[in-house]
């Protein structure tokens, strides 16, 4: 049996799905209050200046912060029927043919897991990514875990499967922050392109 490790936006989907969610699920009062103060971050992030990693921890605090746990679940639930009309044909392809060949297929991302869960449960696929922290019911705006993305990908990887177990390890990935994840495979594809095997 393989392992096969998928990031999701952009690889597994034609577009980003963490951005709209942000405007989907957090009231617009919030959104009218905290754009101003995150305009800096969002600029320093185009420039280059601070990483996907830290902009995506600083939006969620905002956006988050003191929401209720089960009412952004619900939105997660709702969001996540959209995910089967954006997902790419190649990607379609691939998860197919992993499944079809019985491989464990694992969608690592740096997306949130109220609407990545829900996906994922339905299609059958194990899961690993930035997990929203709650606390009595609301939300804090912090992960669990830290961001998934970059090294941090291919660290939880590591952390959950011994690759030893596995015939061959398959990686799928579109940015920068995916590479370490598509240095464990001994197959890998760069936004639908073979690396290597």
């Amino acid at each position: 049996m393989n392992l096969a490790l998928f990031d999701f936006d952009g690889t597994i989907t034609s577009k980003d799905t963490y951005t709209p969610f942000i405007y989907s699920s957090v009231p617009k009062w919030r959104l009218i209050v905290c754009y101003p103060i995150l305009i800096p971050v969002i600029a320093a992030y185009k420039w280059q200046l601070i990483g996907g990693s830290r902009t995506r921890s600083i939006i969620s605090k905002f956006a988050f912060w003191q929401q209720d746990e089960q009412h952004i679940k619900a939105i997660g639930e709702d969001y996540a029927t959209s995910f089967d009309l954006q997902i790419k044909p190649q990607a379609l392809a691939r998860l197919q043919w992993h499944q079809m060949q019985g491989d464990t297929i694992v969608v690592v991302s740096a997306s949130l897991n109220v609407y990545l869960a829900p996906w994922c449960r339905q299609h059958g696929f194990k899961l690993i990514c930035a997990e929203l922290e709650s606390k009595k019911g609301k939300l804090t705006g912090r992960y669990i875990n830290g961001d998934c993305s970059g090294a941090a990908k291919s660290n939880r990887v590591l952390a959950q499967f011994d690759l030893q177990d596995f015939d061959k390890v398959y990686a799928y990935g579109d940015t920068e922050e995916d590479k370490p994840m598509l240095e464990l495979a001994d197959v890998s594809y760069y936004r639908w392109q073979k690396l290597t095997g």
